[in-house]
């Protein structure tokens, strides 16, 4: 960086570097300075080592390296860093695109004179430090260690209100919905009656016919490291165009007859806890998350309290894996004879194993596989062993059920009116941010 020195100073610069007057013979006597004798400098911009350069200028508005660096950090810890180099690079630049259309989103709240209080930010900045059942200190901390900032986060909530509040104002008013649109959903309701219904993530992406292609192979990508463990939240927070991305991709509980007919048949043949190919759809490409399932209007089967009996068995430390799988084999031959819940503890004597029983849990407490295998199980039937060579060999023996008599409340008509709103509202919105694109002035450094 350039030093900008006063007069006086360059002066003194230029007396120290020319010709000593005084002939051949003149002396000059050494001497010493101290900090007092050094010249003022005036320094024209900040002097910082870490300082990080500019990226891009969206209508006068600076993103830094720095901006992006901390958001994608957000991203990564959110994924546990499971994300090789090739898939971080793309990160990037959609990121990029990210904190262009965030900028964009507080300049439009800006031009309608819309600001948001600090004491919100730090309100909803608090409510994600619990959701990390960490306090405020402990997750600034936290968020500082995986590369990012609070700051940057702060950033992140400020754009999704500020823009929440411009959709408010500038859509919500514009969009209409009839009576008898959302009469005519609560009759298909209630005549869906015992049919399935899905609590469902999703993460849309807007495509053109010309860019189809590209949207399509971007999340197949997102697919790819959703299913090698990434977070679906996380994804759909940076990614999605949705109404629900600011939700973590949240649509809550559905219907077929709710959902666009692409949509339909694919979560009908999905189990809780998958994530779907891309979906094309019109005016982009959906990638839905199936989180749970239940019958429309039926008691919940997720609420069914166990009752159940575990069987654990040691396994030695040097078992191998073609050995594991043959106790597999033979502890599931003798599950199958033991004559149900009690005879489990004559069996665990059997084999060397111990026995733990719980009277009181719920259904939906257990991880999705054993809902699957459990909620087809009748009273004494056990599920196969599973386990690791660290942890064992178990089997749960189901010794009781007693179902849920709570049945899902049907959606009210007001709910059923928000939801259709929201839908129109996010089509809105997304042409909005679309022509606020086409009107901007980006500069790419």
């Amino acid at each position: 960086m350039r030093l900008h020195l006063f007069k006086r100073s360059l002066l003194a610069l230029t007396m120290l570097a020319a010709p000593l007057a005084g002939g051949a013979g003149a002396q000059t006597a050494e001497r010493s300075f101290s900090a007092d004798d050094l010249p003022d400098i005036v320094l024209l911009g900040a002097v910082d080592p870490a300082l990080r350069k500019a990226q891009a200028i969206v209508n006068g508005d600076v993103i830094t390296d720095t901006d992006i660096d901390h958001r994608l950090a957000l991203v990564l810890a959110a994924n546990g860093g499971r994300i090789d180099e090739a898939e971080r690079q793309r990160l990037r630049l959609q990121i990029i695109r990210n904190l262009i259309d965030e900028k964009l989103q507080l300049q439009e709240a800006s031009e309608n004179d819309i600001r948001i209080p600090e004491s919100e930010i730090t309100r909803s900045f608090e409510r994600i430090a619990q959701n990390f059942k960490r306090t405020v200190p402990q997750f600034e901390a936290y968020l500082a260690q995986a590369g990012s900032s609070a700051s940057s986060l702060k950033a992140q909530i400020r754009a999704e209100m500020a823009w929440s509040r411009v959709l408010r104002r500038k859509v919500e008013p514009l969009v209409n919905v009839g009576d008898d649109e959302v009469q005519a959903v609560v009759d298909k309701l209630n005549a869906a009656k015992g049919k399935d219904e899905y609590h469902v993530g999703e993460i849309f992406l807007t495509a053109t016919t010309e860019n189809q292609q590209q949207v399509l192979e971007d999340a197949a990508r997102i697919v790819g490291q959703v299913r090698g463990g990434a977070s679906f939240v996380a994804y759909a927070r940076q990614f999605s165009e949705a109404s629900t991305a600011g939700l973590g991709g949240d649509l809550g509980w559905v219907r077929a007859e709710q959902l666009n007919d692409a949509l339909a048949p694919v979560l009908a043949g999905m189990q809780p806890g998958q994530v779907s190919d891309p979906i094309p759809v019109p005016g982009g490409v959906a990638i839905v998350s199936l989180i749970e399932k239940r019958q429309v209007l039926a008691a919940d089967p997720t609420l069914a309290l166990l009752s159940l009996k575990q069987l654990t068995i040691a396994l030695k430390p040097e078992t191998t894996e073609a050995q594991a799988r043959a106790k597999v084999a033979e502890i599931g031959a003798l599950t199958q004879k033991m004559g149900g819940c009690g005879g489990v503890e004559a069996l665990a004597k059997q084999v060397g194993g111990d026995v733990a029983t719980n009277d009181a849990i719920r259904m939906k407490d257990l991880p999705p596989a054993l809902q699957n295998i459990l909620g087809r199980m009748s009273i004494g039937e056990a599920t196969p062993a599973f386990g690791s060579a660290e942890e064992g060999l178990r089997v749960l023996v189901l010794c009781g059920r007693d179902d849920s008599q709570v049945q899902a409340r049907a959606p009210n008509f007001d709910e059923i009116y928000n939801q259709m709103n929201e839908e129109r509202v996010g089509m809105r919105a997304r042409r909005y941010l679309r022509d606020l694109r086409r009107d901007a002035i980006v500069d790419y450094r």
